[in-house]
């Protein structure tokens, strides 16, 4: 690991006690920093030649423009401009082009253009706004501009990765009393086709989609292929962090980019299992749950609300969630507030504010908790971005 100062307090300005705070959960911390690098000093020749250095840094900077997180872009760019300073106007072209809010779905496709990079902008563009509304087509999309399994899997993470930073470094901002929040921003209007189409590489599984959120597991399907168990090195096991992982084919996909796959998943493990102190395991859950079904992955909802429920959670509160949505009434004050402060992280992240803090620490949240809100209702907008645009879910056959 490099000795740079930590990204997420750079972008925050983090002061030192709410910092020192941060590193309750070093793991969580010290990954996000593994995961940058991973992602944008990747060592392996092989994925930097699939998707080179100076793309990486474009997407992220055009991700933090379309965004309205004007420090991160600020940022972004500079990396950009030392790494090919052309690209720089095209970045600040297409974010002229992008700026908007979310989540959405139903349409409303932005395109920026023909060749690999407006591609890359096209798929960015599609995940950080309206994940729901990812498909095979999109996938063949990226597919025809030249994009292979390795870029597909590293484009993803690294657009997943950026959503997670920029609510993480906002919510920090906030806690601080120190947010800028960028002026309102209307969805752009889009195409509601935008021609793309599977490509010949295209996976295209049977499955059968679950018709609404569900409390019981799912199966899950690639659309971009795997590594096969064959294939798999000591490297990518040790990526996999459970071995067992080996049997699940999404954690062999993400395995293609096993460097960002390992400090993705270490992070997640701090973040959620790190107890000393701060949120309740079922309110982390929680807060995993609402994220997801807010941004309408099924998949993770499933999985999460019956870890909240085994961790004591209110089981009749969750099933309304699911059942209801975001909205649902969850019968507790404390519950209520985690719900709010999810939703709003995971919209924009800019709605999380002030009031959300208050309301936090009214029924009771310290700031470690508040913190624990803050970077599990981050973390799945990483993950359902990562589920919903890589495959789709399965219903198991015991359960059609």
């Amino acid at each position: 690991m490099s000795n740079r100062t930590d990204i997420i307090d750079a972008l925050a300005d983090t002061p030192a006690e709410l910092a020192e705070l941060r590193r309750r959960r070093p793991e969580a911390v010290d990954n996000a920093q593994r995961s940058f690098e991973a992602l944008f000093e990747p060592t392996d020749a092989t994925l930097i030649e699939a998707l080179p250095v100076a793309t990486r840094y474009a997407v992220a900077a055009f991700i933090a423009g379309v965004s309205g997180a004007q420090r991160a872009a600020a940022f972004y760019t500079d990396l950009l401009a030392d790494e090919d300073d052309t690209l720089v106007a095209v970045v600040e072209d297409a974010v002229g082009k992008g700026v908007s809010a979310g989540p959405y779905a139903g349409g409303d496709f932005v395109t920026f253009g023909d060749g690999p990079l407006a591609a890359a902008f096209d798929f960015t563009h599609l995940l950080t706004f309206h994940p729901k509304d990812a498909s095979p087509a999109a996938i063949g999309h990226l597919q025809e501009a030249g994009y292979n399994e390795n870029a597909i899997v590293s484009l993803g993470q690294l657009i997943a990765f950026v959503a997670f930073q920029l609510r993480v470094v906002h919510g920090v901002r906030v806690l601080a009393g120190n947010a800028e929040v960028p002026e309102g921003v209307e969805r752009r209007a889009g195409a509601a086709d935008p021609g793309w189409a599977p490509a010949p590489a295209t996976l295209r599984p049977e499955v059968v989609a679950p018709g609404k959120f569900v409390a019981h597991p799912l199966g899950w399907k690639p659309w971009v292929a795997p590594l096969e168990k064959s294939e798999l090195t000591d490297a990518h096991i040790d990526a996999l962090i459970k071995p067992e992982r080996a049997d699940m084919e999404y954690f062999r996909l993400l395995a293609r980019d096993s460097q960002a796959l390992k400090a993705r998943t270490l992070t997640d493990l701090d973040i959620f299992y790190n107890t000393e102190g701060g949120l309740g395991r079922a309110e982390r859950e929680l807060a995993a749950t609402v994220a997801s079904r807010l941004n309408g992955c099924e998949y993770c909802a499933s999985v999460h609300q019956g870890r909240s429920k085994e961790e004591g959670g209110d089981a009749e509160a969750i099933d309304r969630l699911l059942d209801e949505g975001v909205t649902a009434d969850l019968a507790s004050e404390a519950w209520n507030a985690i719900r709010d402060a999810a939703v709003a992280l995971t919209r924009t992240p800019f709605e999380f504010g002030t009031s959300d803090v208050d309301a936090l620490r009214a029924v009771g949240l310290d700031d470690l908790a508040v913190l624990d809100v803050i970077n599990a209702s981050a973390f799945f907008n990483w993950a359902n971005r990562l589920m919903l645009t890589l495959g789709e879910p399965d219903v198991p056959k015991r359960y059609r």
